[in-house]
């Protein structure tokens, strides 16, 4: 099976079962669903975050995805429980469509390490 229709297959699977899981009948989009693993990397998972949180969930989630990509490093935890990351190299300038691709690929890579998915 080829790469793009394996990351495909994986991403349709995990969408779904991150959807019946933590939405009540809608699909989660990207945005969602890097929201949600911000949230699991904090592990403050029954707190309710304001606005300005959520955009630094999805920080902590962003540089945590792309860390195996070489353009994080996990730096500390601060006294409130807040992962930090360095950057390490620059991303590249990708098209829309090219930074949507290397989300899902490093998101489908994460919820394989957690062994949520197969």
């Amino acid at each position: 099976m080829s790469r793009d229709i394996q990351l495909k297959e994986r991403w349709e699977d995990l969408v779904q079962k991150l959807s019946d899981q933590f939405s009540q009948g809608e699909d989660l989009d990207l945005d969602a669903i890097i929201y949600l693993i911000g949230i699991q990397e904090l592990g403050k998972v029954h707190v309710k975050f304001p606005k300005d949180e959520k955009l630094n969930l999805m920080h902590i989630a962003i540089c945590r995805l792309l860390e195996p990509y070489g353009f994080y490093t996990f730096d500390h935890v601060d006294q409130e429980g807040w992962p930090h990351y360095s950057v390490k190299e620059e991303l590249p300038t990708l098209k829309a469509g090219e930074q949507t691709v290397l989300m899902k690929e490093a998101i489908v890579s994460y919820f394989l390490e957690k062994e949520y998915i197969d």
